[in-house]
This record gives C-alpha cells, sequence and structure tokens, in this order.
C-alpha cells in the first residue's frame, strides 16, 4: 500500500506542475501533506516536517549566501572575462550560444557543486538567450545535463556515496568510469549542437549589429529602458549602445557593445579583481579539499566579499536588496521540498518503493545486475535522494549482484549513470537555483529535459557496456 501511495504521490506532484495546476511551491508542501493523511499518519506530519527542514537547513543556508556570494562576484565584474569570451565565441549564432551554454557548465562543474555552476552559467547566459528570443528551457536543460554528468567527479557526491555505501575506493569506481563519461559529455555537446540548430532554424542568424537595433527600436516602443535608472548599478539591467549605434564599426568593436551586462555599471571593482579572484579560488578549493563544511565557507565568503568590495552600509544593503529575489525564491523552494522528502522518507514509502523495484526483478536477470542497476539508477535517483538510493537501494542490488557473481565495483559504476537526469529532479535543490534564476517554469523545464536526460543517461550505460568497464 505505501508503495501505490508513494509513486501515486510523485506522479500526482509531476502532472500537477507539469499541467501548471499548482506552483512547484504549492506542490511541494499541499501534495505531501495530503499523502500523509491518506498513509494514516497526518498526526506525525510535523515530526515529518521538522526532520526534513532539519536535514535541509545546511543545504537552503548554503544556496543563501551562494547566491549573495557570486551575485556579488557578478557585480564586481569577476565574471565579465567569461562573459566576453563567450560572446566572441557565439556572436549572435544560437547553435554556438547552446553549444557554449553546456562548455560552460561543464568547465563551471568542475567544482563539484551545482548549485554554483548553475549560478554562474545561468548569470552568464541569461541575458543572452533574452536578447535573441531564445528557447530558456533550452538553456536550463543543456546546463542541467552537462552538470549531471559532471556531478559524477569523486567530489560530487554521487561517487563518494557509492564508495561509502559498498566500501570501496572512490578512485576505483571513477577512473575506470571516465571514456563512458566523456561518450555521455560528448553526447551532450551533439545535443546542444542539434538543439542550437534547431533554434537557429526559428530564429535565424543575425549579426550582433541587427540584434543591438532591434532591441533598440523595442526600447523606444514599450519606454521600458531600465538601463542605468540614475546609477544605480543594477548589474541586471539591459544595456543601451551609446549614441549613433550605426553598425559600421569592426566586428570586435561590435562584440564589445553586445554585452550581456552593462561594462560601465557602478558595482565594478577592477581594483580588486585578482583579489576577488583569489577568495573565489581559495572558497572553491576549500570546498573540494573540505577544509569546512560548505555553508560554513559561503557564509565566510559573502561577508568577506560584501566588506572589501563595499565597505559603506547602504552600498551593501543594495547588493542584498539587487539578489533577495533569487535568495527568496531558492531558499523558499528548498524548504518546500523538505516538506516533501520529510513525508516520503518518514512514512517509510520511499523504503517500501525501493524494496518493491528490487523484488521485481526477474531471477533471471542476476547475471546482467550491473545493467539492471544502470537501468533502474534513471527512476529512482529521479524519484528519491541520492542519499536514499546510494545508502538504500544500492547496497541491496549489489548483493543481489554479488550472489550471481557481479563485482561491487561494477555495480558501483553503473550506479553513476542516471545522475543527467538526476540533477533535474524536483528533489534535488540546485535545480530550483537553475530555474529560479533562468525564470523559467519548473513543469516547463522537466518536459523538456526529461526525455534528453534519460537519452544521455543510456548513452552512458552503452558506453560502459561497450568498453567493458559495466
Amino acid at each position: 500500500m505505501l508503495t501505490i501511495l508513494g509513486f501515486a504521490m510523485i506522479a500526482t506532484f509531476l502532472v500537477l506542475i507539469m499541467m501548471k495546476k499548482m506552483s512547484p511551491i504549492a506542490a511541494l508542501v499541499l501534495i505531501p501533506a495530503l499523502f500523509c493523511v491518506f498513509v494514516g499518519k497526518g498526526a506525525k506530519l510535523g515530526d515529518y516536517v521538522i526532520d526534513g527542514v532539519t536535514s535541509l537547513a545546511p543545504t537552503a543556508a548554503m544556496l543563501m549566501f551562494a547566491i549573495v556570494y557570486f551575485g556579488v562576484m557578478i557585480d564586481v565584474g569577476l565574471f565579465d572575462p567569461i562573459v566576453r569570451g563567450i560572446l566572441k565565441f557565439a556572436k549572435a549564432d544560437p547553435m554556438r550560444i547552446v553549444v557554449g551554454t553546456a562548455i560552460l557548465a561543464a568547465i563551471v562543474s568542475l567544482d563539484g557543486d551545482g548549485s554554483t555552476t548553475f549560478m554562474i552559467t545561468v548569470s552568464a547566459m541569461y541575458p543572452l538567450y533574452k536578447r535573441l528570443k531564445m528557447s530558456l528551457v533550452v538553456m536550463t536543460g543543456v546546463a542541467a545535463m552537462a552538470n549531471g554528468v559532471m556531478n559524477t567527479l569523486p567530489w560530487g557526491g554521487p561517487t563518494a556515496r557509492a564508495a561509502t555505501a559498498l566500501k570501496l575506493d572512490a578512485s576505483d569506481i571513477f577512473v575506470p568510469m571516465i571514456p563512458a563519461l566523456l561518450v555521455g559529455l560528448l553526447g551532450v555537446f551533439v545535443l546542444s549542437y542539434f538543439l542550437g540548430l534547431r533554434e537557429r532554424k526559428r530564429l535565424g542568424v543575425l549579426t550582433l549589429d541587427e540584434v543591438l537595433v532591434e532591441e533598440k527600436a523595442e526600447e523606444k516602443e514599450s519606454e521600458t529602458v531600465l538601463v542605468g535608472a540614475g546609477g544605480s548599478g543594477d548589474s541586471k539591467a539591459p544595456v543601451t549602445t551609446g549614441g549613433a549605434g550605426s553598425g559600421t564599426d569592426a566586428e570586435d568593436d561590435e562584440e564589445e557593445r553586445f554585452t550581456v551586462i552593462d561594462p560601465n555599471r557602478a558595482t565594478l571593482r577592477p581594483k580588486l579583481y585578482w583579489f576577488n579572484a583569489l577568495v573565489t579560488a581559495t572558497l572553491l578549493t576549500a570546498m573540494i579539499m573540505e577544509w569546512l563544511p560548505i555553508p560554513v565557507l559561503f557564509i565566510l565568503g559573502a561577508a568577506l566579499v560584501l566588506t572589501v568590495n563595499f565597505p559603506h552600509i547602504p552600498d551593501q544593503k543594495a547588493r542584498l536588496a539587487a539578489h533577495a529575489d533569487n535568495v527568496l525564491n531558492v531558499s523558499g523552494m528548498v524548504f518546500a521540498a523538505a516538506v516533501f522528502t520529510g513525508v516520503l522518507q518518514g512514512t517509510g514509502m520511499v523504503d517500501h518503493m525501493a524494496k518493491w523495484m528490487v523484488d521485481v526483478i526477474p531471477e533471471g536477470m542476476g547475471p546482467h545486475m550491473a545493467l539492471v542497476t544502470g537501468v533502474l539508477s534513471l527512476p529512482l535517483t529521479y524519484f528519491m535522494s541520492n542519499d536514499g538510493f546510494y545508502f538504500g537501494v544500492l547496497p541491496v542490488l549489489a548483493e543481489a549482484g554479488a550472489a550471481h557473481g557481479v563485482s561491487p565495483l561494477e555495480m558501483a559504476r553503473a550506479s553513476l549513470v542516471g545522475q543527467p537526469l538526476h540533477m533535474s529532479s524536483p528533489l534535488v535543490p540546485a535545480v530550483y537555483v537553475l530555474v529560479g534564476m533562468a525564470k523559467v517554469e519548473f513543469g516547463d523545464h522537466t518536459r523538456f529535459v526529461v526525455k534528453w536526460a534519460a537519452l544521455t543517461c543510456l548513452i552512458i550505460l552503452a558506453a560502459g557496456m561497450l568498453f567493458g568497464i559495466i
């Protein structure tokens, strides 16, 4: 009964948000509360929610201060060179922009944190997608898939969990998987290429000049130009192109004018560029080396860069206010997700779902348990947390595999296959950073990304079997 109710709760949630009948926050709170009553444990709802909130509170704190930290870094110009490099490569070609999104997300994912990746990627690419009227779900989908493949890095989480659960060395799991993961990443780049071609066919290829002229005309029509606003320094404001805008200058000059963030904004701190770069590099190193808990690192980092870059209290308040919307949206979504996960785990539904999935595996599939684990990792890591899958389900699957001569290493590697899909799960807090900053409905993102992310997972699985890794 709990198995049926668990799947019904997840299906109800997904259907309602994909059909836009409820907002994600409302669905994350009300649906599990209702199913908790159906299970007959309504009296314990408060305990489940508090347990869920307690477990996710450090994540919420990390996201809140990480948004502030990277928001300030964007304000002061730390990522402007990256943006200019992407612009130089992408120009105004939708295909190059989509491919550039995948490359940027993959590179930034090297820090092992999905939230960081999405904040930097969206901050760099969102204004460009908006200016060219490109599909924002393409941006969120490509970024999520690229990050999902890179999430398998030993310091990213899943590999370490698999190693811990099966008492293996993380490097023994990850290193042999590198060829298959590279094929998966290549698959994301190829998919990005074709999605970009589709966007190019829909929009055409514009020159930088055409985009600027069109934008200027639209701004005059709507009279909603938000540039400058009396020197407010808001890094997210559109940028005017200046006086004549004739477009007869050299290409490099056009690229300089086709900026996604104001190159003359009041918040820039060019004299502190190397200080900010050093602090960011130190912060990312500290995350990888686990010198301190990640929430503590971002709390300290946000306080430091705010104080040094904006020593005056009113300026600090202005920066906090500028990023308050993102902070509130993301932290609110995380705490709402805590209700969902708290009920799912507290009522025992997730345990019954996992046991049912293991029990339905035919006896004849025993020698192919690595393949079975790889396939099961798609739905299971989507419908439950990585902790639930790697510590609750994987050991059971590994035990069944061992009875048929399948090594724990093969099982552990196969368990990583589902990560490109997992990164778009409603139970992953980072995905709310992605859709929140990109101003994309979670349901729209889900509808778009699930099929492509599943395809990426299957490519990795096929490559792993072809190379004899799985």
